[in-house]
């Protein structure tokens, strides 16, 4: 199994210190990755650790496709490839309606459709085949219509990319993970039970399916972020995490469309999701961490002394064995836990 580490979006202010990414290289992490909400974007910091590091692989998970073309998404991706000697992952994801529509200010539209469009768009800009051209439901290049001179024609990418660039998505909806089978590298699960597969089985299966050529676990990626807070105050760990759970079960999404919300129910907590949701969005915050059960903490985080996290890690690294997981991505935490990591699991 593959450690690797996410240093997150911004709150209200942003840095990453050069020594904390030379660390992180030097325990043997496999990978950084970054991310954006509606504050710091993800490809300025990726191109930020790529610079301050030697091996470690740098992606994003992920970059909002309401943010930028497709086309954008690629020559911003090719260029990072490039001048990083081929150590960028380009992950994506659709986000929110109400960060897609609320923020960026452009229809949400069919998230999946829209993916399918996007990772097309751009597998076609790095195989430089054709001069590009693309005539879907979300995208059509060149454009035409009304408002347009009438003057685009196709272009061939000046940059030569290497085609193979690995294309992640962030997904856990059953939907989701099945495009993501179909058409992906490999998928983010937001937070992730290592020993409910299940969850995630049946729509592999049918997205390696829809791809054929004997596509499979072999060689796809599965890389969930895991919350890692090591100390001998066990409460005061699982607090850590479950404010951060609350945000997403509760406040991530309106009351009638919060997927993560969606998610935790299949995870098994459906009463739980619902009074969350409940005191979340009622203002009372501090209430919905503390609804968030235990349970649900110790299921997809790493929390507690160093042989807790190191018994529980052991769960991890079956989940591993049996291609359930490609690498555990360590939420952004002190260097405490990020040494105790590495060290138990390399």
């Amino acid at each position: 199994m593959k450690i690797g580490v996410t240093i997150g979006y911004s709150g209200s202010s942003f840095s990453v210190p050069p020594e904390e990414l030379k660390e992180i290289e030097s325990l043997g992490y496999d990978s950084v990755w970054t991310s954006e909400a509606y504050g710091s974007d993800a490809l300025t910091p990726a191109a930020w650790a790529l610079a301050h590091t030697e091996r470690i692989t740098v992606g994003t998970a992920i970059i909002q496709m309401g943010a930028r073309t497709p086309t954008a998404a690629a020559m911003a991706a090719m260029t990072l490839q490039a001048l990083s000697g081929d150590r960028f992952v380009l992950g994506i994801g659709p986000s929110g309606p109400q960060v897609i529509e609320g923020w960026y200010g452009v229809p949400y539209g069919k998230p999946l459709t829209r993916t399918r469009e996007y990772i097309e768009i751009i597998r076609k800009i790095l195989a430089r085949e054709a001069p590009l051209e693309h005539a879907g439901e979300h995208y059509a290049i060149p454009a035409a219509g009304p408002g347009t001179t009438g003057l685009g024609r196709p272009l061939k990418s000046i940059l030569h990319a290497r085609p193979g660039m690995k294309i992640f998505t962030g997904a856990f909806t059953p939907a989701g993970v099945r495009t993501a089978a179909e058409v992906a590298d490999g998928f983010f699960p937001v937070f992730m039970n290592p020993e409910r597969f299940d969850l995630f089985e049946g729509p592999l299966n049918e997205g390696f399916a829809a791809a054929g050529g004997g596509k499979g676990l072999a060689g796809f990626e599965i890389a969930p972020f895991v919350p890692v807070h090591v100390g001998d105050d066990l409460d005061a760990c699982r607090m850590e995490v479950k404010q951060h759970l609350a945000l997403y079960v509760g406040g991530m999404g309106a009351r009638s469309k919060n997927f993560y919300n969606d998610y935790a129910v299949r995870l098994g907590y459906e009463e739980a999701a619902a009074e969350v949701q409940d005191l979340f969005l009622g203002g009372k915050r501090r209430e919905a961490a503390a609804a968030i059960p235990d349970s649900f903490v110790d299921d997809i985080a790493l929390v507690g002394p160093r042989e807790r996290i190191c018994e529980r890690l052991s769960v991890w690294k079956d989940a591993a064995a049996k291609g359930h997981v490609s690498t555990l991505i360590a939420n952004r935490s002190d260097a405490q836990a990020l040494r105790v990591l590495a060290e138990e699991a390399l």
